[in-house]
């Protein structure tokens, strides 16, 4: 008597994980994009708190800089731009960002001023979520 499986054993095995496999994958893909989403967002939203603190901490107009690859904040000294924070874009994690490629400006007191209403809208798979900043720079995720 051997141990042990035969090869018409072991492709059928095979077969049938493959095929488990193939009906589950498209039910694991959507929560995968709705954390990535979700966590895009937060990004986002935390980025625009970080600016804002920024601004009030050093007492100068701070600019936040939201684009598909990167996120990057500075603080105006006279006439040189400081480069405070810099973090890498929701395309890295492969969420689509569409929204207003201006800067956002924040006053030393916290508020945004100039043309400061956004809306950024991420995306990735059928997930989407906005995240919609006033003029006063309050962020929220909808």
């Amino acid at each position: 008597m051997t141990r042990g499986f035969t090869l018409l054993e072991l492709l059928i095995a095979i077969s049938i994980l493959a095929i488990l496999a193939a009906i589950s994958a498209p039910r694991l893909a959507r929560p995968l994009d709705r954390f990535v989403v979700d966590r895009a967002a937060r990004e986002l939203a935390a980025a625009h708190g970080r600016a804002r603190m920024r601004a009030v901490v050093e007492s100068r107009v701070s600019l936040l800089v939201i684009t598909p690859d990167s996120l990057v904040l500075s603080v105006l000294a006279d006439r040189d731009t400081l480069i405070r924070w810099r973090a890498s874009g929701p395309r890295q994690a492969g969420v689509s960002l569409t929204g207003p490629s201006r800067p956002l400006r924040f006053l030393p007191s916290g508020v945004a001023y100039g043309v400061s209403n956004a809306t950024f809208e991420l995306s990735r798979g059928a997930t989407t979520r906005r995240v919609v900043v006033s003029r006063w720079g309050r962020v929220r995720i909808q």
